[in-house]
């Protein structure tokens, strides 16, 4: 098992990888089409992609949620 002081960058790895999944998913179906080898063009554009969401997603983070917490009564 993985120690649980690295749960946010854990976190991070798969919320980023899941969303730039999605995100470039569709935005690759939009962009050609269902064509042939449009798996592959996903594939490449999720990869590049992730590479900028997970760093971003570790450094967003921390600000979503003391902007979440400014916001609501706790």
């Amino acid at each position: 098992m993985i120690p649980a002081r690295y749960a946010p960058i854990l976190f991070g790895f798969f919320l980023s990888g899941l969303m730039s999944s999605l995100v470039s998913g569709i935005a690759t179906v939009r962009a050609v089409g269902m064509a042939d080898g449009v798996a592959g063009l996903w594939l490449g554009n999720w990869l590049s992609s992730w590479a900028v969401a997970f760093p971003a997603v570790l450094v967003v983070a921390p600000l979503a949620r003391r902007l979440v917490a400014r916001l609501t009564r706790g």
